[in-house]
């Protein structure tokens, strides 16, 4: 068996406050190097627990343990990335770090990986001989929900059972042109490079005991699936849009709906002019949109405190240009044809979204 596995494996960890994770699951993988040449990448989101100190302490007794430290930058998917593009290893294996998935999966993944029609083999949570223990049953009812969707978004791999895997094992050579392309701003790192490769890599899927967290919390939140739910409409798209516009157009819809309710309540109740009524819904719905924006969209450049009321000043100022185009042509359509007002606001809208989002993503969220 100490021969089987010639090729170096770079282990690739994302971590963000891991701390006490971080010796328990190395010690389990430093095991591995007995059977080939190793190498432990963790990947830390410049965490405030300590994790980055705790691996630096290990790499000095181990020499096979490596750390990025990454200050400016956040996210679960460009952790993989990079940990990816930094790896020397010919194979490489993708866990998470906090003990649900056992090292004797990488063993199993490399053993289905010598098969020299493979590129890509996913530890999956829902093969059927998979067992979940660090589930509830919540959480696997909105997974299998979740890959139902993904199955039918990505139908060259339709056999697959968990698109949402945090666990793989990959020959770097096949997968990197496609690592290269992934969107950084993305969760679900494995969606993504299976949508990425339409169908061209040759994948397999092993069962995985996925176990409880060794400690610390689950960092699933209202924003991984709302970028889960971005990742999937991106695809059924063909990522003819970007990312990032989908979801501020998503946002958008509840402008939409803010919009029309201050309109109505300024308008019907106050007994406003069409031009006052029509600029406070203006106003209080691009509030409302950069708000769910700054915390959904742009949350790696999430601003907070007084930067979070600048950014809105900003916001309301770069986007004025937008909002007066918004009002103008709204209002030129209600007075050619005052019996569809709707008709009118919805035009000012759509006049709006585009100088919005180009306008706030460079100079509010500084993000290309």
């Amino acid at each position: 068996m100490a021969d089987r596995f010639r090729d170096k494996l770079s282990i690739v960890l994302p971590t963000y406050n891991e701390r006490e994770n971080i010796l328990p699951i190395a010690h389990e993988l430093l095991v591995l190097g007995d059977r080939f040449d190793l190498e432990i990448i963790f990947v830390d989101d410049d965490s405030r627990d300590g994790t980055a100190d705790r691996v630096r302490e290990l790499a000095r007794a181990a020499p096979q343990v490596r750390l990025i430290r990454r200050i400016g930058r956040a996210g679960l998917s460009s952790a993989i990335k990079e940990g990816i593009l930094d790896a020397t290893g010919d194979l490489v294996a993708v866990m998470d770090c906090d003990g649900q998935h056992p090292p004797s999966s990488v063993i199993a993944a490399l053993e289905c990986l010598q098969d020299p029609g493979l590129d890509l083999v996913i530890g999956s949570r829902f093969h059927p001989d998979s067992l979940i223990k660090g589930l509830s049953e919540r959480r696997e009812r909105n997974s299998t929900l979740a890959n139902a969707v993904a199955r039918f978004s990505l139908p060259r791999y339709r056999q697959l059972t968990d698109y949402m895997s945090g666990f793989f094992v990959c020959r770097l050579q096949s997968v990197l042109p496609y690592v290269r392309q992934i969107d950084v701003n993305g969760f679900k790192f494995l969606y993504e490079l299976l949508a990425i490769s339409r169908g061209r890599l040759r994948v397999e899927e092993i069962p995985l005991v996925f176990q409880r967290r060794i400690s610390g919390e689950s960092k699933l939140n209202l924003a991984v699936v709302w970028d889960l739910g971005i990742s999937i409409l991106h695809t059924l798209l063909l990522r003819s849009v970007p990312r990032r516009a989908i979801s501020f157009a998503l946002v958008g819809t509840t402008g939409i709906a803010i919009h029309l309710l201050i309109y109505s309540l300024t308008r019907n109740f106050l007994d406003f002019s069409f031009e006052f009524a029509q600029v406070s819904a203006v106003v209080g719905a691009a509030s409302s949109n950069f708000l769910i924006n700054n915390v959904l969209t742009f949350r790696t450049q999430r601003l907070a405190g007084l930067r979070l009321w600048i950014g809105l000043l900003r916001f309301l100022l770069v986007t004025s240009m937008g909002m007066v185009a918004n009002v103008g042509v709204s209002s030129a359509l209600y007075h050619q044809h005052t019996q569809t007002p709707l008709l009118a606001m919805f035009a000012g809208i759509a006049v709006d979204f585009v100088w919005k989002y180009a306008a706030s993503s460079k100079f509010v969220w500084n993000s290309p």
